[in-house]
């Protein structure tokens, strides 16, 4: 992790004793998802956090169950060990309301045979009164508990004035910072479930940061991973598989698919995966089309072409079935790639630098008009209301990410649908935006008026 110059602190317990809600405590927003369901958080959430004059990242783990034979909760127990390993503090959370169980016993011998600084804390006391309840967890054999409420506060004070001591004051070494003025990519990996977006990121990191299972709707949380390739960084936002709204049958569903759509908002580029065995599907045109209406540069990701069979024409057809689905995104890239065996998956970093590039790419107004003046004579944009020759006076480009252009016209609104998808692939041609998402918009020249065009007839 990038981010490992900074003092890491895990914390760790069973299910359901209320990490994540410590956790969006400390960090001062709702990013891991809470809800009264053990299991729910299945990954390894980071998160930077500044506490007073304390800077500090904290890990949110799925929870620890050390003697469980299913695969999740096995998969989620390894997740777990890979933080405790990487952490520098741990912070140990019981269930005062539940009180010790087998698996408290075995959660803290296993911290107790590391050399980690491990803090002990009973989650769910809200009150003086009910401090009792934390009494029975120093059967654990433990020196100091700390009784809190991660949903009310209660404790948390005194617990944060013990754990900033062992936080250094500068905590990130002046050689360890970004000098790089570029920005980091943020990529996000969506689709439906169970197509390999967490596999395919466990690939490109190289380990398995993320829960990839077989059963569909493991990801719940989106989670952020930053990869490093060929020196430069890139944030990998890995999202909870997106479903048909009649398949969506609990809340904590309903809030994953949220939050894979606001992953999209947040990110540069969308990576959509989908099943190469089905093309496309009904749900998978949803999330491209929702990813394009935002503005997001998209990359289609045929995954599981390692199962196709195939023939000479077998790319040909399925590049074509891809584009008659999704006719709007006819510039996007796609790549076809296996996640499981690795195959192409590393060609994705050189698509996302292109892209990436022409997403932010700027074209002088100058160049802009130059193009504008030599396009109108060879194809005038038509008629307004059959009468009025319609004139586009000026083109200047307002933003880039996506590259936004603006177009000043004495009747925009006449401006034809074709008309417009014309200029954007001219432009798109002209200047060399490849698969980047252009954004069009027509305005009426300013202090213009219709009463100002001379009529048939009428001299001025």
């Amino acid at each position: 992790m990038a981010r490992k110059s900074k003092t890491l602190v895990a914390l760790v317990g069973r299910p359901n004793v209320g990490k994540s809600t410590l956790f969006n405590l400390l960090a001062r927003k709702r990013k891991a998802l809470v809800e009264d369901t053990p299991g729910l958080t299945r990954d390894r959430h980071y998160e930077d956090v500044k506490v007073r004059d304390k800077s500090f990242v904290i890990v949110d783990t799925g929870g620890f169950e050390p003697s469980s034979d299913d695969i999740l909760l096995s998969q989620m127990r390894t997740q777990t060990e890979v933080a405790i390993d990487q952490a520098d503090i741990i912070v140990y959370l019981g269930d005062g309301k539940v009180g010790v169980t087998p698996s408290d016993y075995e959660i803290v011998r296993a911290l107790q045979q590391t050399d980690k600084k491990v803090y002990y804390t009973v989650n769910k006391i809200d009150s003086e009164k009910t401090e009792d309840q934390a009494v029975d967890f120093y059967s654990l054999g433990v020196d100091r508990i700390f009784p809190i409420s991660a949903m009310t506060g209660y404790g948390t004070g005194d617990f944060l004035d013990v754990l900033l001591e062992d936080i250094p004051l500068r905590d990130v070494p002046e050689d360890e910072t970004r000098v790089s003025g570029d920005p980091v990519v943020r990529v996000a990996v969506v689709g439906r479930p169970n197509v390999g977006k967490s596999t395919l990121v466990n690939l490109l990191l190289g380990e398995e940061r993320l829960v990839a299972n077989p059963q569909p709707g493991t990801t719940r949380d989106p989670i952020d991973t930053v990869v490093r390739f060929h020196g430069k960084e890139y944030v990998f936002i890995d999202t909870a598989g997106v479903r048909r709204r009649s398949r969506i049958v609990d809340r904590v569903e309903k809030y994953s698919v949220i939050k894979a759509f606001r992953s999209i908002d947040r990110a540069h580029i969308a990576v959509v995966m989908l099943d190469a065995e089905e093309i496309v599907t009904e749900q998978d045109a949803r999330i491209a089309g929702y990813a394009y209406e935002k503005g997001r540069a998209v990359i289609l990701a045929l995954n599981k072409w390692d199962l196709v069979p195939k023939d000479s024409n077998t790319i040909k057809e399925y590049l074509e079935k891809v584009r008659i689905a999704l006719k709007y995104l006819d510039h996007a890239p796609i790549l076809t790639i296996s996640a499981l065996t690795g195959t192409r998956a590393v060609k994705l970093f050189g698509v996302i630098d292109d892209l990436y590039a022409c997403y932010r790419k700027r074209v002088s107004t100058g160049e802009l008009n130059r193009f504008l003046a030599s396009v109108i004579v060879q194809n005038p944009p038509g008629m307004h209301r059959k009468t009025k020759r319609i004139k586009i006076y000026y083109l200047t480009q307002v933003r880039s990410g996506p590259p936004t252009f603006m177009f000043f016209a004495n009747y925009p609104e006449s401006i034809h649908f074709s008309y417009k998808r014309f200029l954007e692939n001219r432009i798109r041609e002209a200047f060399d935006f490849g698969g980047a998402p252009l954004v069009l918009t027509f305005r009426k020249r300013s202090g213009h008026s219709e009463s100002r065009e001379p009529r048939k007839g009428v001299r001025r």
